[in-house]
């Protein structure tokens, strides 16, 4: 199975058309408000000896902070443009990117061979992906766990519609990051709340912890105030 080329089009497009600086991109916060608060509820979990992948890694903001707790990191992402971007940013080298479509279970399986059992970081893939293409991602961070990996998943509720919509509906319309989110066809909080645990089940996984959450943007609504998206969050295992 294979992502459609618009999903493929439509990120590569947005990747090519973002600044290297820190923060252009909607989405990437400063690792203080994601990576560093998610690895403290998975740490209790996981074996912090194993590598870990951090899937659709974008410019590697994370993948750099979680480099420094784990033996290895390398951060994935369907976007050519978007590991070019990780790898420029990535001055000292310490972690490793490649383009990787999750629903290629062949190329998915090769990559678990290269790493062994490995923990998983994964934050907001699921929701914004083609619905034929949620389940094989879910899957993807099954293969990669193996057997003694722990994976930390974050996916935007449906709550976050609303969120999006208010600050599209501002004066002047949507903020300029949001603007170029929406520009590029990209589809933000798609998933039904409920569907994120059931492809997770589906999968082979088991959860061990969850709760609910925002996940801080980097972009801001008229009157000043950050745009905190409404989600829920993971710990799996495999069953």
């Amino acid at each position: 199975m294979s992502v459609s080329e618009r999903y493929r089009q439509a990120w590569e497009s947005y990747w090519q058309n973002t600044s290297d600086g820190p923060g252009e991109a909607i989405w990437d916060a400063d690792p203080s408000l994601s990576a560093v608060p998610h690895l403290e509820l998975l740490a209790p979990h996981a074996d912090t000896g194993l590598p870990i992948a951090d899937l659709g890694c974008g410019n590697g903001t994370q993948t750099r902070y979680l480099a420094a707790h784990f033996p290895r990191a390398i951060g994935v992402d369907l976007s050519h443009a978007a590991i070019e971007h990780a790898r420029r940013a990535d001055t000292e080298k310490v972690a490793e990117y490649e383009q990787l479509n999750l629903t290629d279970a062949a190329r998915v399986g090769e990559l678990h061979e290269r790493l062994g059992d490995t923990n998983v970081y994964m934050r907001a893939v699921i929701h914004q992906s083609d619905p034929p293409d949620r389940r094989p991602v879910a899957e993807a961070v099954a293969t990669l766990l193996g057997r003694r990996g722990r994976a930390f998943v974050a996916e935007l509720t449906e709550e976050s519609k609303t969120v999006l919509r208010e600050a599209a509906q501002d004066p002047g319309g949507p903020p300029p990051k949001l603007r170029r989110v929406f520009d590029h066809g990209l589809r933000p909080a798609d998933a039904r709340t409920v569907e994120v645990p059931e492809l997770l089940r589906e999968a082979g996984l088991t959860v061990l912890d969850h709760g609910l959450t925002t996940l801080p943007q980097t972009e801001y609504r008229a009157d000043g105030t950050r745009i905190d998206l409404p989600a829920q969050w993971f710990v799996v295992a495999p069953a």
